[in-house]
Formats: C-alpha cells, sequence, structure tokens
C-alpha cells in the first residue's frame, strides 16, 4: 500500500481501535490504574522533604514532578509489545500480512486510538497540576510551544522501542522478558521513579545521553520549565535522533525476521 493510501485509512483505523479500546475498556481502565508508581514515589519523598529540600526539591517540586510525570506516563504509553509477540506465538500475524496495509501501520492506529480514553483519567491529573503545584511549573511559552513535540516524540519512541522488541519474538522466544529488562531499565533511568538530577554525578552523565530521558524525563523538564531555549532545541533534536535511530533499526530487524517467519512457513 502506498503512503497516500494509508494515510486515508488511517482515521478508518483509529475508529476502529477507539471502538476496540471502548469495548475492553474494563482491562484498559486495570492498566491505566496500574500506572500509579509516581503517585507511591511522591509520597515516599514528599515524607523526606518533610524537613527540608532533597537537593533541587522541596516537596511542592516533589508534587510537580510526579504529578507531571504520571500525565507523561499516561500520554505515552503503548502495547505492541504484547500484542506483536502475541500474535507471532500464535501465528496470526500471517493474517495482518495478507492485508495490503503494513502491519505496524494498523498497531500504530490501534495504540494511538486509546488516547481519548487516556485523556479522560489524564484530566484531573492536568487540574490537580494546575491547581496544587502551579507555583512550580514552566511560565515560558517557547518551552510550552515545543512540548507537544516532545511528548509525540516520547511516543512515537516508546511505539518503535516497543515494536523493535516484539519483532525480535521471531526470532527469540522470550522477546517479552527482553522487554522487562528494558522497562526495569527505563523505570530508573527516565526518570519514572527518581528525578534524573538526583542521581550521583556519573550517573546522571550516563542517564542524560541514553535514550531512556526522552521517553519521559525531558517533556516533565518542558512542563517545570528546567531547559534555557537552546538546551531544549538540542534535547528535542536529541530526540528525534533516537526516533530515527530506532525507525532503522526497527525497519532491518522486521525484515530479517519476515524472511525467517516466511522460510519456516509462517
Amino acid at each position: 500500500m502506498s503512503v497516500r493510501a494509508a494515510v486515508r485509512a488511517y482515521p478508518a483505523l483509529l475508529r476502529t481501535g477507539f471502538a476496540a479500546a471502548v469495548a475492553y475498556r474494563a482491562e484498559f481502565l486495570i492498566w491505566m490504574f496500574s500506572t500509579n508508581m509516581p503517585l507511591i514515589m511522591l509520597a515516599l519523598w514528599a515524607a523526606v522533604a518533610r524537613n527540608g529540600p532533597v537537593g533541587p526539591y522541596s516537596q511542592g517540586s516533589f508534587v510537580a514532578y510526579y504529578l507531571a510525570t504520571l500525565l507523561v506516563r499516561l500520554m505515552t504509553g503503548a502495547w505492541v509489545v504484547w500484542e506483536l509477540t502475541m500474535e507471532i506465538r500464535q501465528g496470526t500475524l500471517a493474517l495482518r500480512l495478507l492485508r495490503p496495509l503494513h502491519p505496524l501501520v494498523a498497531y500504530s492506529a490501534e495504540n494511538l486510538a486509546a488516547l481519548p480514553l487516556r485523556g479522560i483519567i489524564a484530566l484531573p491529573v492536568v487540574g490537580i497540576l494546575l491547581w496544587s503545584a502551579r507555583a512550580h511549573l514552566g511560565h515560558d511559552p517557547f518551552l510550552w510551544a515545543i512540548f507537544p513535540l516532545a511528548m509525540l516524540g516520547a511516543w512515537l519512541l516508546t511505539f518503535l522501542v516497543m515494536a523493535v522488541i516484539g519483532t525480535l519474538a521471531l526470532f527469540l522466544e522470550s522477546a517479552t522478558s527482553l522487554f522487562e529488562a528494558w522497562l526495569g531499565i527505563s523505570a530508573v533511568l527516565s526518570g519514572y521513579l527518581i528525578p534524573l538530577d538526583l542521581f550521583p554525578h556519573g550517573v546522571q552523565q550516563v542517564a542524560l545521553v541514553l535514550p531512556f530521558r526522552f521517553l519521559l524525563s525531558f517533556p516533565v523538564e518542558l512542563i517545570l520549565g528546567k531547559p534555557t531555549h537552546g538546551n531544549a532545541l538540542l534535547l528535542l533534536a536529541a530526540q528525534w535522533g533516537y526516533l530515527l535511530f530506532f525507525f532503522a533499526v526497527l525497519s532491518a530487524v522486521w525484515r530479517a525476521g519476515l524472511r525467517r517467519y516466511a522460510a519456516y512457513g509462517g
């Protein structure tokens, strides 16, 4: 299918994906409410900061940080890795390959279509963030202008990484185990559990250049108004550079995996 045909088909795919998300709303809500780790970390760090700031963070700063973290996490999540591994294991990926639309395009629409439902959960978070932590949010219009690009980049990067690991199920028996390892490292080095500027200097230097930061910490930093204009643009360029890198990796792994899949009669 051509790019033009895929673009024309995408709205219909989004409608179908949204209908599926609504149909499986119970499972969806369970997943949404399971992403409560930022609230747990907020309670812990707020208790620590009760007697004084921890590094650059006061109690109010921690409230702003972890509510922003929860918001970004809710709006940039995906689950394509589990879809891919399940369909490869069950052999149903072959049915997708018979359709004129590239399977990864269909997967992306199915994952994106859940954003409106996520937004319903995220709106109260936004309200609480704006009310209780407004003094700690950034007020620079420039940073807010590039925030949507950073959020889009975070979602795309999450999707591409998941798709790469899911496609490895064409070669490996336990691709989900590999993803769980990635998830564990990401929880620490993306700023999901602990703000990156609370790490020792050496760990910070490593964490600041790895792709994990661009999955979550970078959009959160924009919400809090931390980067300068120049630094924000450099970080945005780095984020989208990682996108191009993982897109190239995914293309290579997908082509190699399909050749193997076809050779075994998939």
